[in-house]
């Protein structure tokens, strides 16, 4: 099989999303003088959902309320700021046609939905007394919230470097 055959092969597999109208368009629409506020904004609830996990550790390991205390406000944190952003990356789903056409947008979008459910029942949970909730429950669903965010936060990096979604005007 000669070049010219190859080459006339692939020329009859056409990609029906990539024919979709206003596939290139993937530049963010959102954004301060050209700097995605989703991508901008996602490192505050990543970060603070990680510093749940250890605060929790630290009370585990040395009993000081502290660190029950602080878990409770990083959880909080983690969630509102998430809501936040969470906003800014539903907006761009929904106005560019370009990120929206892409179902891993859309994959990405359904995981970070079951993080912020996640953060908010781990910062529900420990409401209504903050000590008590981090063993076990809270422990436990701390883990469970970095395991996500480490994949949402993945998929989201995969969809921006990859992609080059909310970023440029494609490929």
């Amino acid at each position: 099989m000669g070049l010219q055959e190859i080459e006339a092969k692939e020329k009859q597999f056409v990609d029906p999303v990539a024919e979709t109208p206003g596939f290139d368009e993937t530049q963010s629409r959102i954004a301060i003088t050209g700097h995605p506020i989703h991508a901008m904004s996602v490192s505050f609830p990543i970060a603070l959902t990680f510093c749940t996990l250890a605060a929790d550790m630290l009370y585990w390991w040395t009993g000081d309320p502290f660190w029950a205390r602080g878990a409770l406000w990083a959880v909080g944190g983690a969630f509102l700021l998430g809501m936040l952003a969470g906003l800014s990356g539903t907006a761009e789903l929904l106005l560019v046609s370009g990120i929206r056409v892409r179902a891993a947008a859309w994959t990405h979008f359904i995981i970070a939905v079951t993080l912020l459910s996640l953060l908010g029942t781990n910062w529900g949970v420990r409401l209504s007394g903050y000590e008590s909730a981090v063993l076990p429950y809270g422990i436990l669903l701390s883990v469970l919230c970095v395991l996500v965010v480490g994949f949402t936060g993945w998929h989201g990096g995969k969809l921006v470097f990859d992609y080059r979604l909310g970023i440029s005007k494609g490929k």
